[in-house]
């Protein structure tokens, strides 16, 4: 997988992503990457493109999907990225920033359930 088609995205969103997939000691040869034809809303940009992006990492059984934009670039992007955070959750939980702001959810929300009991 390489980095050649991001040009819609800053660079300083891709240096970070390249630092977190180093840090991590990811390699990128072993994700399998699809595009597929998307699904829903769209019409026939929808139907008759393949800008859904589909991502596979056989080691730890992985599958990220992702059709959030119409560009076909910026939704590897936002796979890749999706990818990284399921494989740094998994493989260190501790550095994981997603699990971070997943666990601050779950305790605001559990304070809000205290206080509604209340």
């Amino acid at each position: 997988m390489n980095f050649t088609e991001l040009s819609e995205i800053s660079p300083a969103k891709v240096t970070a992503l390249k630092e977190r997939i180093a840090r991590l000691g990811l390699d990128l040869g072993q994700v399998e990457e699809q595009f597929i034809r998307g699904s829903g809303k769209g019409g026939q940009k929808i139907n008759k493109t393949a800008n859904a992006v589909l991502l596979k990492y056989p080691a730890l059984g992985l599958i990220v999907r992702c059709q959030r934009e119409r560009k076909r670039s910026l939704n590897r992007f936002i796979a890749l990225r999706e990818l990284v955070d399921e494989i740094e959750i998994r493989i260190s939980p501790e550095t994981s920033e997603r699990l971070k702001e997943m666990r601050k959810v779950r305790k605001r929300k559990a304070r809000a359930r205290a206080r509604a009991k209340e």
